[in-house]
């Protein structure tokens, strides 16, 4: 009897949801061994059931990093089977898209990866001035470049803390944390928000980069390398550490590619594709950075490509502190872009290019279409666009990088250790708000 008939789903369906009889199909599906039984006469014939059972884990469960579910088939201690149900935080965000003017969509960009916010309004914001051929002034550039790497930063801290948190190590959590208060502050000064900070805006920015924010930031790139540093020294000689994660959700560099992995979980199998590199955007083609790569494909090598991220991240901003233009930090074309609010508190025409942007929104030509990504903290996030000639778009679709990933995780789930489950969630770093879109 197979586990569809035993699970009898004619009798289960009021208290049963409709779609958990589609998860365990597809269970049952990959698994055709389960139908295969030793012959009768044999004394020494076990029923490869006896020592199977199926487990849910989550939706609610917080080692899954936010609303996803997972159910695996166990033999044991041993993972044979996964099959990951997403769909929780599903809230139609590329249709939404499609009814907003490309301005006010911004915010909804911060709800995606709630980690890295600037790096998804920067993602928006360059698909839609590639749409409409808006040219962007260099210092709102620099300053986009600089702001996006510290969301990098962050978004690795939460990783760090969190991975080694699910692991044991408590007081590493509390550490990063430290440091993404001090990153929040610096966001809260330079943006207006500690979090959703809508700070971008198409043709530049909201805010100039004052005094104030860069001692903060050049506080930070201080202290920042020297707490690594110690985190180091406690961290990549731990037996208790390397022990936990070394050989744990190995993919190859072929696996990893063919299931479509991005970001430090591609890097981490020897894949060294960066879109800042290979497809460079803003000024990232003028500046020397390394990308971290590690060939072992297991948790160990992603978590030291993105301790090494971290460190390259500090490199960028520091060249780009450096090399910060003075001038506009807004397209001057104030049809297409924002205008300053000293131009629309104390000028009519101002007042007038304000109301038209909020209105109608910038209008890209009719019939055209635009893919741009970025390398954002978990990997390609990018953004495609059509337009009919009105301030809305047409279509709109999103390449998130944690629904991506997530396509590598069953993969990395099946064979392995039931205990090292939480391990390999933390290792692929998603976040389900963006998986979801």
């Amino acid at each position: 009897m197979s586990i569809i008939e035993q699970l009898d789903f004619s009798k289960t369906l009021s208290y049963w949801p409709r779609h958990n009889e589609a998860i365990y199909r597809r269970l049952e599906s990959k698994h055709a061994w389960l139908e295969e039984r030793h012959h009768p006469d044999d004394d020494e014939a076990v029923d490869p059931l006896d020592n199977e059972m199926i487990l849910n884990i989550g939706p609610q469960h917080p080692a899954t990093h936010g609303v996803i579910r997972c159910v695996v088939k166990l033999d044991g201690e041993t993972i044979k089977k996964c099959v990951l149900d997403i769909g929780y935080l599903h809230r139609g965000l590329e249709k939404l898209a499609e009814s907003k003017t490309y301005q006010e969509f911004m915010p909804y960009t911060d709800r995606m990866d709630y980690l890295s916010p600037y790096s998804n309004n920067v993602a928006w914001c360059l698909a839609v001035e590639k749409l409409a051929a808006i040219e962007v002034p260099e210092r709102a550039q620099w300053i986009r470049m600089i702001m996006s790497e510290l969301a990098r930063i962050s978004s690795h801290l939460l990783w760090m803390g969190v991975s080694l948190m699910d692991a044991g190590a408590v007081s590493v959590f509390l550490w990063t944390f430290q440091f993404r208060e001090d990153l929040y502050n610096i966001f809260d000064e330079v943006t207006g928000a500690r979090l959703t900070v809508s700070h971008s805006r198409i043709g530049g920015l909201v805010t100039d980069l004052g005094e104030k924010g860069i001692e903060m930031i050049e506080d930070f790139i201080e202290r920042f390398p020297v707490a690594v540093g110690e985190w180091e020294k406690l961290l990549n000689r731990n037996r208790i550490w390397i022990d936990r994660v070394d050989g744990v959700g190995v993919l190859t560099a072929e696996e990893a590619v063919e299931l479509g992995m991005t970001g430090a979980n591609l890097r981490g199998s020897g894949v060294g594709h960066d879109i800042r590199r290979f497809e460079p955007y803003l000024k990232y083609d003028e500046v020397d950075f390394t990308i971290p790569i590690r060939t072992e494909g297991d948790a160990l090598a992603r978590y030291f490509v993105r301790m090494e991220e971290m460190k390259e991240a500090i490199i960028i901003i520091r060249q780009c502190l450096d090399r910060l233009p003075e001038g506009e930090i807004r397209s001057d074309d104030a049809k297409r872009s924002y205008p300053g609010k000293d131009e629309v508190y104390y000028s009519m025409e101002g007042l007038i290019h304000d109301f038209m942007v909020t209105d109608t929104g910038v209008c890209p030509p009719n019939g055209a279409e635009a893919y741009h990504a970025i390398e954002a903290p978990k990997g390609e996030l990018g953004f495609f666009l059509q337009s009919d000639g009105t301030g809305r778009p047409c279509r709109v679709r999103i390449n998130s990088p944690s629904f991506s990933n997530l396509q590598g995780l069953e993969s990395m789930l099946e064979g392995g250790m039931m205990g090292d489950m939480v391990v390999m969630i933390a290792t692929v770093d998603p976040v389900l708000g963006e998986a979801d879109k």
